[in-house]
């Protein structure tokens, strides 16, 4: 499945409001929201939840996790062919929440890839960027999130701009072939729309939708600042 550009990613985490029978009405909310502007929605699901999502609804659909390991002896750690046979076509690495260090996530992209998973890999800020930017095995998108940004009121779009044309500067000059994503506190169409103009290709959001009261009207909301 293509992403069509720009992109909103959805970071269901693991929230209650966002697991199981619940994780799917916000996928078919998101479904059908999606249908009424350009570009795509990608849905970012727990591990237990892709094949639920992925079997009902027309997203997209990312694990949020997988580890660099092959089949065999790894009880508890998350195979990335076994997301990919769930039903998930790519997976999301490195994110604010489940840091990982260089080695591990080189290797992470690794086994990825060779699953036929697509990659966002996360960067907290440009200097991470430009790092992962530089690996052998590349991811197709980066994620630059401000830590301190995520889950908050303040969008990065508003508060760092120059973080986003910085990262995108500095990504594009290393691997041109590597898109750009932002996020942390994004709640508008606005917020979207700049994050766009600062040269992403999409957005990274999660409570601003998830913990919405009416999640349809909030993905509709964002999915504006697309045009």
């Amino acid at each position: 499945m293509q992403l069509e550009k720009p992109i909103l990613f959805i970071n269901f985490k693991a929230y209650a409001e966002a697991t199981g029978e619940s994780a799917l009405l916000l996928a078919e909310a998101a479904e059908a929201a999606s249908k009424k502007f350009k570009g795509s929605v990608a849905l970012v699901v727990q591990a237990a939840d892709i094949r639920l999502v992925s079997s009902r609804v027309n997203l997209p659909v990312f694990a949020q996790h997988v580890d660099p390991i092959s089949p065999g002896s790894h009880t508890g750690h998350i195979l990335a062919l076994a997301v990919k046979e769930a039903g998930a076509v790519g997976t999301v690495l490195n994110h604010a929440e489940n840091k990982r260090d260089n080695d591990f996530l080189q290797a992470a992209i690794e086994r990825a890839k060779q699953a036929g998973l697509a990659v966002m890999a996360c960067a907290e800020d440009i200097e991470r960027a430009k790092q992962i930017a530089a690996f052998s095995a590349k991811p197709d998108l980066i994620a630059v999130e401000p830590p301190e940004l995520i889950g908050g009121d303040v969008s990065v779009s508003s508060a760092k701009p120059e973080l986003i044309t910085g990262s995108v500067a500095s990504i594009k000059g290393i691997a041109p072939e590597i898109d750009v994503i932002t996020g942390a506190g994004i709640k508008s169409g606005a917020d979207v729309k700049k994050a766009i103009e600062l040269g992403t290709v999409g957005v990274f959001v999660a409570s601003g939708i998830v913990k919405a009261k009416d999640r349809g009207k909030a993905v509709s909301e964002l999915l504006k600042g697309f045009g």
